[in-house]
């Protein structure tokens, strides 16, 4: 076993919810790693301040990041992949062996790792949401050369600019607006969260071999995936992608791959 005092977080606003240091902690353990991975809550106002003070302790390998400091987060740290262009939002900050911190985002490479064996050129997703998750999805939707992407949101004009961001054939649509017929539907919101507001929303216009895709994973179970299998429409549910890119951030802080082989029993702790 190895003896270092190394650590990595997970940081948002809130956190309890958080299921990331369950995953990590199963790998360091499986693969005899002596180090941490800790959830700590940290509000928008004291964002510079956490960065500033975990740059000054060694032992920090880096963290992961949620709600709502995706997009917040690319002021306080590199950026030499170009993660603010190319997505607009960091969900994974990494110490380099010089000490200073560089962001990135796995979420898109999580996202897709479901998904990835389908040919979506002639398909049609609807995203609902414009934060940091959703600029993530569209990024990875555009990689997998989607045809068409409608987003759903409140701001309207948001969305619209993440769009043009994306450079994707599409429109948006506000909330309350009929879901138009797509292959594809993503949850890219906190909406249907526990401690968030419900996701109001009618699946009727969906087609029946249309995929829904729930980011939500506290609960597992949400009504829109509910509401889906009693269509008996295929479904995704939020552990896929967050364990896929949560695998992409543990080899970043720990440079080991996780053992990817013990899934099973990963997914059933996190369902427990």
């Amino acid at each position: 076993m190895t003896t270092n005092t190394s650590y990595a977080e997970v940081i948002g606003d809130p956190i309890a919810q958080s299921k990331s240091p369950l995953i990590h902690k199963f790998w360091l353990e499986k693969l005899a790693i002596e180090a941490d991975y800790r959830a700590y809550h940290v509000t928008p106002a004291d964002l510079p301040d956490y960065i500033a003070q975990r740059l000054a302790d060694p032992d920090w390998r880096g963290c992961n990041v949620t709600l709502p400091h995706k997009i917040d987060i690319m002021d306080l740290v590199a950026d030499p992949g170009g993660v603010r262009e190319k997505i607009g939002a960091m969900n994974t900050i990494v110490r380099q062996a010089d000490g200073s911190l560089m962001g990135t985002n796995t979420d898109a490479a999580g996202f897709l790792a479901p998904i990835a064996d389908t040919d979506w050129s002639k398909k049609h997703a609807v995203v609902i949401g414009a934060g940091g998750a959703a600029r993530a999805v569209l990024f990875a939707l555009k990689q997998a050369g989607i045809g068409e992407i409608t987003i759903v949101a409140r701001n309207g004009l948001k969305a619209t600019g993440l769009l043009m961001q994306a450079s994707a054939k599409g429109g948006v649509l506000p909330m309350d607006a009929r879901l138009p017929e797509a292959d594809l539907l993503i949850n890219a919101s906190p909406l249907g969260m526990t401690g968030k507001a419900p996701l109001e929303i009618d699946l009727a216009p969906l087609p029946a071999d249309a995929l829904v895709y729930d980011l939500v994973y506290a609960p597992l179970k949400t009504d829109l995936l509910r509401a889906a299998k009693q269509r008996d429409l295929a479904v995704v549910d939020g552990l896929d992608m967050l364990i896929g890119q949560a695998a992409l951030a543990f080899e970043l802080f720990f440079g080991a791959t996780p053992p990817m082989e013990h899934d099973d029993q990963l997914r059933k702790l996190l369902i427990a």
